[in-house]
């Protein structure tokens, strides 16, 4: 995409008006929608472009108010554009509003005719988004959808640089496991809820190998969020619905193109949870996330994702090839900002154990007494964190896992 210049919002806003009073009150979900499509399909290129960067507006502020996401259209938006600045998300009132047409016209102006075919077919879309002003290039992770039949989108910012892997304190052993250099195939896995960081961490992950290892990258996304430059490794980037079908097939595809790491952004189905097994079994590093709060649930999730028929057998595989997991929290800190708390488990001899005997009830344990190999249970490293003075006591209690737990731990201080 072209650098923007946004302009003076008056004319697009104008535009805008213009636009939604043209669309008939006979018109109702998704025909209404395609109703908009088509009109946007045929005014001319200067007003699209008018839109367009009066949309770049809201996302150029989010580097300003330092948000991480944006909300806008739908019944839930109540006309306003929210972000989320430090994990709360409140609405500008400096846009003013904006009628669930007009966010409608501004999102599906953004979308190729091709996505805006996805969208009415499916009632969703997942796409990234790309901007560049005066020379600095801003990726947005994007998700439309429909919210009592208005258009509501919500827009991620990719992290301009990747934090280093330095700065996420590891220990050297769990950097082994990590590290291309030092251990050649297994399963990583990075859970959390959304919003906790699982991708900026993978993204750590890789980028730490791209620069000391010589080998062959590639990574499936939907949507593919920051962009490696290749550096020792060469990094490939595989979007979901524009380069591969699905998850699975650029998975089974990726074993023809001669990796070392295959990065899998998320395993939301069994059948990609079957192809990540069979690709660390064929030798390769694998990273991937799930939507988990704590490593023992991780286990436990993987197994309960699969058929009935081949938990058996995946209990078994998950033990040979789990390497490691790691589970983390952004918790808000003194400071007003966020800190990461993590979990982190490695996949050791009792571990793999205890998995092939399904006692994963017997994991926590073997977490908390492992810390010379680089464990840590969530409450451990809230309580090192709280220790630090980065978060307050009821913080660690709000945000462990076992609360009980870490209240007793606490009371051990």
């Amino acid at each position: 995409m072209e650098a923007v210049e946004v302009k003076d919002a008056s004319p697009a806003r104008d535009l805008l008006r213009q636009l939604a009073s043209q669309i008939s009150d006979l018109v109702h979900g998704v025909e209404r929608h395609i109703f908009i499509g088509n009109m946007i399909a045929n005014i001319p290129d200067d007003q699209r472009l008018d839109l367009r960067n009066y949309f770049n507006g809201f996302l150029l502020k989010m580097s300003d108010n330092s948000a991480s996401d944006i909300d806008l259209g739908g019944f839930g938006s109540q006309g306003k554009v929210w972000y989320r600045i430090f994990g709360s998300k409140r609405p500008d009132e400096t846009w003013g509003s904006l009628t669930t047409d007009e966010s409608s016209i501004l999102v599906q102006n953004v979308l190729s005719e091709r996505q805006r075919q996805f969208f009415y077919d499916r009632r969703n879309l997942d796409f990234s988004y790309v901007l560049t002003d005066n020379g600095k290039v801003h990726r947005f992770r994007a998700d439309a959808y429909l919210d009592l039949d208005e258009i509501a989108l919500n827009m991620r910012a990719i992290n301009e640089h990747v934090r280093p892997i330095q700065d996420m304190v590891f220990h050297p052993s769990v950097l082994n496991v990590l590290s291309l250099a030092h251990t050649k195939e297994g399963l990583i896995l990075v859970t959390g809820i959304t919003g906790s960081g699982k991708s900026s961490t993978l993204d750590s992950i890789i980028d730490m190998n791209n620069h000391t290892v010589s080998g062959h990258i590639v990574i499936i996304g939907s949507p593919i969020e920051y962009v490696h430059n290749s550096d020792k490794c060469i990094v490939r980037h595989r979007e979901v619905g524009r380069d591969t079908l699905s998850f699975k097939e650029g998975a089974v595809e990726a074993l023809r193109q001669d990796p070392d790491i295959v990065m899998i952004a998320e395993m939301r189905d069994s059948d990609t949870i079957m192809t990540a097994l069979e690709i660390t079994d064929s030798g390769h590093k694998v990273f991937s996330t799930l939507h988990t709060a704590s490593a023992v649930e991780s286990v436990d999730r993987i197994v309960a994702e699969v058929p009935a028929v081949e938990q058996e057998r995946v209990w078994s595989r998950l033990a040979d090839v789990l390497q490691c997991v790691i589970s983390q929290k952004l918790v808000p800190s003194l400071d007003g900002k966020r800190v990461l708390a993590k979990e982190i488990l490695v996949g050791s001899p009792p571990v793999r154990a205890a998995i092939k005997n399904k006692n994963t009830s017997e994991i926590y344990q073997m977490i908390s007494e492992s810390s010379d190999i680089g464990m840590v249970t969530m409450e451990q490293d809230l309580k090192h964190l709280y220790m630090q003075r980065k978060i307050s006591k009821e913080i660690a209690v709000n945000f462990a896992n076992n609360k009980r737990r870490m209240e007793q731990i606490l009371q051990m201080m």
